[in-house]
């Protein structure tokens, strides 16, 4: 086997990552100064009717809304396969959004595990038990 080039815990690279390298923080360092006069004639190409310049203000400004997602109304079954039943059909027939529908069903198969890990937790438990009776 060959031998390890560092030894655990000790860094590769001791002075760590180069400050001030990436190619984000250099572009702001070289428009730093100008940023004034680019907000200025971002605004000035804006009232000119220039589409583009309005949108990079207003993105800064008012960033877009998220969706808001509207109740839904589905009926719930006796079990989870049954409530997915209805989500499924309820997707299908157009009452509620595919997107939702496959976050409700999500959500179904989520809470299935859940149920399922805490079924097995309280087997064990009632197991654990048995078995020191038995002792």
């Amino acid at each position: 086997m060959p031998t390890p080039k560092f030894k655990p815990g000790q860094s590769g690279n001791p002075a760590g990552r180069p400050k001030d390298k990436t190619p984000a923080t250099m572009l702001r360092k070289s428009i730093a100064e100008d940023i004034p006069e680019i907000i200025t004639t971002l605004v000035r190409l804006a009232k000119e009717g220039d589409v583009q310049a309005a949108k990079v203000l207003m993105d800064r400004i008012c960033p877009s809304l998220r969706p808001q997602a509207l109740p839904v109304n589905i009926e719930t079954g006796a079990t989870l396969p049954e409530t997915g039943g209805n989500v499924v059909n309820a997707t299908l027939n157009g009452s509620i959004a595919p997107d939702i529908g496959s976050m409700l069903i999500r959500a179904l198969a989520e809470q299935s595990k859940l149920i399922e890990l805490q079924e097995m937790a309280d087997r064990l438990h009632r197991l654990e038990t048995l078995l020191e009776s038995r002792a």
